[in-house]
């Protein structure tokens, strides 16, 4: 069957096509940027348990023990998020927060409070922050543990163990174990990442089919 499609309509078509797929592949590549003016560990913490930032300074290791405990501590009854803020930069908008660990917890749980009921712990160089909806909590168990300073993974490690014990839900020394939900981001990123691969082939495609029906137009009309 003949396709009738005018060749500059196809050509408007496959340019649509192109554009949305370099949208799509921005967008995969680039996620963070939708959360750039906002509050970063409001956004990751509103679905998971911890929020701990690249300047963290974190091994896998302990970033695979601080998951593996707050998944521990949930299942006994004492699900706890926490979040690990390093630099001035892990505040998005909120920098004015930076080294306020208690009034920056007070904040965030606020922020969280319709998707978490449960205790907060901000880990920064200087201190903790402990809250829930956004009242602070007492946390006896963090007064001898001293300032983080750089080891804040370690620091947040030894700070869910104390507050768990003290509410009742002591927690195993070695709670180390991979996420549940480990990649599922990057997973979504590479789905879109294919999917905006295929646009642009398919783009491309159509670009390439509508040239040779152009050059045929001109020919003939060069004929006539």
């Amino acid at each position: 069957m003949t396709d009738c499609t005018h060749p500059s309509e196809r050509r408007a078509w496959a340019r649509a096509a192109l554009v949305a797929a370099l949208f799509a592949l921005a967008w995969a590549w680039h996620p963070a940027l939708a959360r750039a003016d906002g509050d970063p560990a409001s956004d990751v913490l509103a679905t998971q348990a911890l929020f701990l930032p690249q300047d963290a300074g974190a091994t896998p290791a302990q970033r695979a023990q601080l998951t593996g405990l707050l998944q521990t501590a949930a299942r006994r009854g004492y699900p706890i998020r926490v979040a690990l803020v390093a630099s001035r930069a892990d505040l998005g908008s909120v920098t004015a927060l930076w080294r306020q660990p208690e009034t920056y917890a007070r904040f965030l749980g606020q922020e969280l409070a319709f998707v978490h009921k449960g205790p907060l712990l901000v880990v920064m160089p200087n201190g903790y922050g402990l809250t829930q909806l956004g009242r602070p909590l007492p946390g006896q168990a963090l007064t001898g543990l001293g300032a983080p300073g750089a080891g804040l993974a370690g620091a947040a490690i030894a700070a869910v163990h104390g507050l768990a014990a003290a509410a009742g839900h002591p927690l195993p020394v070695s709670s180390v174990q991979a996420p549940q939900a480990a990649g599922s981001s990057d997973a979504t990123a590479w789905i879109v990442l294919a999917g905006g691969a295929v646009a642009i082939a398919i783009a491309w495609g159509l670009s390439l089919r509508a040239r040779p029906m152009r050059a045929g137009h001109r020919s003939a009309e060069t004929a006539s």
